[in-house]
């Protein structure tokens, strides 16, 4: 098989990802010549991959994507965006918006959108501190840091584990901006010409389509990488995070990366892009 051919993709083990990428993966869908490396890693460590230019495909938060765009463009199909599903700020007791006391916040990571849209909200939250994302509830529950940081499944579960909501960062954007957030996105190494640029967004076009006409085809892969995540929080997961967007960006879609872009240069995050964010 070509070398050309060979290529490594990095996507979370989290629901949405193995609900969107089984079909890809596991030969439900004509890849023809294609084969795939599978990386299977959470998303920061992901975003630090793809910061080394490690990955030939790979999963990004958006906001790591803007260290990466030298080496990558965004891909129009995979994506996770959307409304009322953004990151939630959370502690032991309410505070009654005294987030200001806070003096340790967990954060999943330094690249994720997670702390781009805490640093917006809370520009003076300087301590922060990176945990694996899983890991974040029981920091906050021992005490370890005053509050944290959640994103993806934990969203559904910190009440019962006896947290409280400070603060929903999506809910955040969504009153600054008016635009779904975007969350993250899947991006490619810029050195491949366009035909395989289109080819492999083509194909995770055809994954997702294949995922929301064939639901239970992938429980199994979204399962086995689960761990003890039960089945109803699995498809919370998969129905929170995976939509229209994820087939497409749409003209929607591609407007809220560039508000958020903008955004991120207007507060001084980073320079104004010079290259294409987007595949055509």
């Amino acid at each position: 098989m070509s070398k050309a051919h060979k290529l490594t993709l990095g996507f979370s083990p989290c629901p949405n990802d193995c609900f969107i990428f089984d079909a890809l993966v596991h030969g439900k869908i004509d890849t023809g010549d294609l084969q795939l490396e599978v990386i299977l890693e959470d998303v920061e460590t992901l975003n630090k991959l793809a910061l080394k230019g490690q990955l030939d495909i790979t999963k990004l938060s958006y906001h790591a994507y803007a260290y990466c765009l030298k080496d990558y463009i965004l891909l129009r199909s995979g994506s996770a965006l959307g409304f009322n599903c953004g990151p939630l700020l959370v502690a032991k007791q309410p505070l009654e918006k005294n987030t200001f006391q806070l003096k340790t916040v967990a954060i999943p990571g330094k690249y994720t959108t997670a702390n781009f849209l805490l640093s917006l909200a809370f520009p003076q939250l300087s301590n922060k501190l990176e945990y694996v994302f899983s890991d974040i509830e029981s920091a906050v529950l021992n005490g370890e840091v005053d509050a944290g940081l959640i994103i993806h499944e934990n969203r559904f579960t910190y009440e019962e584990k006896g947290l409280y909501k400070l603060m929903d960062l999506g809910e955040y954007w969504d009153r600054l901006i008016n635009a779904p957030i975007p969350l993250g996105g899947i991006c490619m190494k810029r050195k491949y010409d366009n035909a395989m640029l289109q080819r492999i967004n083509h194909l995770i076009k055809a994954s997702v389509n294949f995922a929301f006409a064939n639901p239970e085809s992938s429980m199994a892969y979204v399962k086995q990488h689960a761990q003890e995540m039960s089945e109803k929080v699995m498809k919370q997961h998969i129905q929170l995070y995976v939509n229209t967007f994820s087939v497409d960006l749409g003209e929607v879609g591609t407007k809220a990366v560039n508000l958020l872009f903008n955004k991120a240069v207007e507060v001084g995050l980073i320079k104004q892009p010079e290259l294409a964010l987007i595949i055509d």
